[in-house]
């Protein structure tokens, strides 16, 4: 069993920057990957950026150069720079975390990302 605790969303203008924390806890499993995903009004959930605990990351075309994942093993936090948003990054973000052990994924509480002027 993996909690998720996400925290760090809010309102911004467009050109500003957020940064998005997710705090894991609970039982130890070995980790296939780590990421975060996000889900606009009326819209499907997407992928935004992920990384691998050997630090590989893979992110949305959308999302290249602007957005920046990274963790902190010591914490168990999974983090997401975003900056230079834009209204379409507005979206719940949610923080996933996917088990080598039958790929079986936690998901964070989500966290709500309002980018308007």
């Amino acid at each position: 069993q993996v909690q998720l605790v996400e925290s760090g969303g809010g309102l911004v203008q467009p050109g500003g920057s957020l940064r998005l924390s997710c705090a894991a806890s609970g039982s130890s499993f070995s980790i296939n990957s780590m990421g975060w995903y996000r889900q606009a009004p009326g819209k499907q959930r997407e992928l935004v950026a992920t990384m691998t605990p050997r630090g590989s990351t893979n992110y949305a075309d959308s999302v290249k150069g602007r957005f920046t994942i990274s963790s902190d093993n010591a914490k168990n936090t999974v983090y997401l720079q975003m900056n230079s948003l834009k209204p379409e990054d507005a979206a719940v973000y949610y923080c996933n975390v996917n088990l080598i052990f039958k790929g079986i994924n936690y998901w964070g509480q989500g966290t709500q990302v309002t980018v308007s002027s």
